[in-house]
């Protein structure tokens, strides 16, 4: 069985959507793969709570307990490896990783980012479409590197950017699709994998 574990910091709206598809498609039979575990590095992330009501593993490593970014991404990477993951999904992690733990996972690891990459790598993603004039918005899984958002792109989910729209209207616009985006980008990563 190949094992999926996924990153999470608050709600893991994505993570449910992907355990859900993972569900409703049978994955474990279709893809020989399940989410193993539900890590996150905030005991509050409520998205524990969704993973641990599906029969998921979950954990917390709370960033803050540890002296460095890199002694915190050793004990994540410790964590995450008793799973033996074919994937690691990052689905609203909200941690910069270091570049020893993305080589780790070199090849097996993924993000989504809410933007249609290249453009609007960071943060504030959606005020920043606004601002720039935008007529299109969207979502881009991609493939984790050392350098923030600019991995190899898997999939992308366009849409509208409307005349009225505030931050936070375009964000639960993008987040919709989101949600059905990231799901078939990870059975299609699935299925390029060895089996």
């Amino acid at each position: 069985m190949r094992n999926i574990v996924i990153l999470i910091s608050g709600s893991g709206s994505n993570m449910a959507a992907i355990v859900r598809a993972a569900e409703q498609g049978r994955w474990a039979e279709r893809l020989n793969a399940r989410v193993a575990a539900v890590l996150s590095n905030r005991a509050d992330a409520q998205g524990l709570a969704f993973a641990q009501g599906h029969g998921i593993a979950t954990g917390v490593l709370d960033h803050k307990a540890f002296a460095s970014r890199q002694d915190f991404d050793a004990a994540l990477m410790a964590e995450i490896d008793r799973h033996a993951p074919a994937l690691v999904v990052l689905a609203g992690f909200m941690r910069i990783l270091t570049p020893g733990f993305v080589a780790h996972y070199d090849g097996r690891l993924i993000n989504i980012h809410p933007s249609l990459l290249p453009a609007f790598p960071g943060l504030n993603t959606h005020q920043r479409a606004i601002d720039a004039g935008c007529r299109f918005a969207g979502a881009t899984v991609h493939q984790v590197t050392a350098e923030l958002d600019h991995g190899s792109i898997l999939a992308q989910a366009v849409v509208p950017v409307l005349a009225d729209d505030t931050s936070d209207t375009l964000a639960a616009r993008v987040l919709t699709q989101e949600h059905i985006t990231y799901p078939l980008a990870v059975a299609e990563f699935l299925r390029g994998l060895p089996k």
